[in-house]
């Protein structure tokens, strides 16, 4: 089944983000090999893709996991959630549409 992992960063995370964006990635990289990850990225602060020192607000990720647990537990290891990047984090199930 698939589930969004909805993210919520702390004010000022700019720097935090970036000093373990690439272990977050890595995860990500993952899922999407193995075929699971259908969408991932992160809102920017401001209405620009490329923020800059605006930095980004949050993140959202939807994959397919085997339950609810199993996806909350992918989530709570994350490395943004290590450094402290995410003030809070919503899993819950996701029924695509479209497309």
């Amino acid at each position: 089944m698939l589930y969004a992992i909805i993210s919520q960063d702390i004010e000022n995370s700019l720097d935090k983000r970036l000093s373990v964006r690439p272990a977050h990635i890595e995860r990500l990289q993952k899922l999407k090999e193995e075929g699971r990850l259908i969408l991932a990225g992160p809102h920017p602060a401001i209405d620009n893709i490329e923020p800059g020192p605006a930095g980004f607000t949050g993140s959202l990720v939807i994959a397919e996991f085997d339950s609810l647990e199993t996806a909350q537990a992918w989530a709570d290891d994350d490395p943004y959630i290590k450094a402290g990047v995410y003030d809070a984090v919503t899993v819950k199930p996701f029924k695509k549409i479209l497309p």
